[in-house]
């Protein structure tokens, strides 16, 4: 199974920035400061994003300082209700997101949808991957599918997000392409992919089903393993860990992550985020934080940002409803 998103949907993550100010008399810093809100908790994909960006935006000189808040509840419904009611007084918060806006307004999660934010811009994309812990006896995806066979409820396969989310949904289509039942699948779901990543190296489920840039730094200290990475070719963060095409599992996915601010930003706020955000991909220091974690580069901005977003439900709801999720 191949889950496609056109050309520049290849990925949309954006970054944000927070209440601007005028732009400095030399023209570089584009931004006062910024204040990111995160719907969900530490060591998520949604954590490291932001935070990434934030990190680059500062040392780049970009925005003056960067600030952060994990909010976690309802599935990211509870953030995103929290800027939708106190938009008036969020004109300096940037909130990330990424495919789960699209999964959770499908299915009801929470009644909100993007249309109900304002559309900053996407920044990145990150593959998935299913990963395992160091010591386990599961090496490659034949060995997880082995193992599912053998004993398909205690094989359980977690993921940072409720039940349906993105990292179920990645779990599910990886194994339907594996020739199993998708609605058969284990899943246990975490609050974030640090709580997630905490209960495969305690022994708590077999495997894990996550973004590849929360899992590549383990995997560089050889705490974990990354046993199938849903890209078309290797990445070079991590060269040694196999796609899933390369062992016979025809599947691709790569997950969009974007900055969303309060609906009814002024408009020149709107101009003086997407302004700094566009610079930044041009940085030594975002350079630095994208080819940490594996991403990838996409950058839709505004109206080519709502096109890209429209498209995914399209193709996301489809998925889900031949996967039984909708």
């Amino acid at each position: 199974m191949k889950l496609k998103f056109g050309r520049r949907a290849f990925i949309v993550a954006a970054t944000a920035i927070g209440l601007a100010g005028p732009v400095t008399a030399g023209g570089h810093q584009v931004l006062e400061s910024i204040h990111f809100l995160i719907p969900g908790g530490a060591g998520g994909g949604w954590d490291g994003t932001a935070r990434g960006t934030g990190e680059a935006l500062t040392q780049a000189g970009l925005v003056g300082s960067a600030s952060y808040e994990n909010m976690s509840g309802g599935g990211g419904g509870k953030a995103i209700g929290y800027l939708i009611e106190n938009a008036d007084s969020q004109h300096g918060t940037l909130m990330v997101n990424s495919t789960p806006i699209v999964i959770r307004s499908l299915t009801g999660v929470f009644p909100h949808n993007f249309r109900d934010l304002t559309l900053v811009a996407g920044t990145i994309g990150d593959y998935a991957a299913i990963v395992v812990g160091a010591d386990s006896d599961i090496n490659t995806m034949a060995d997880l599918v082995a193992a599912y066979d053998a004993d398909p409820s205690g094989t359980a396969i977690g993921g940072g997000s409720v039940p349906g989310g993105m990292d179920h949904l990645v779990a599910a289509m990886v194994m339907e392409a594996a020739g199993k039942d998708a609605l058969n699948v284990k899943y246990i779901p975490y609050d974030a992919g640090g709580k997630a990543m905490a209960a495969l190296l305690s022994g708590e489920i077999k495997a894990l089903s996550t973004g590849f840039s929360e899992a590549v730094a383990l995997a560089q200290a050889g705490e974990v393993n990354i046993i199938g990475v849903t890209s078309d070719e290797r990445v070079a963060a991590m060269e040694s860990a196999m796609t899933m095409k390369e062992q016979g599992i025809d599947t691709s996915f790569v997950n969009w992550r974007g900055f969303f601010a309060a609906p009814g930003l002024p408009a020149d706020k709107l101009a003086m985020y997407q302004d700094a955000i566009t610079k930044m991909y041009e940085t030594p220091e975002w350079e630095a934080v994208r080819a940490r974690n594996g991403w990838v580069n996409i950058h839709n901005s505004g109206d080519d940002f709502m096109t890209f977003l429209e498209s995914q439900e399209k193709v996301i709801g489809d998925l889900m409803k031949k996967l039984g999720f909708l």
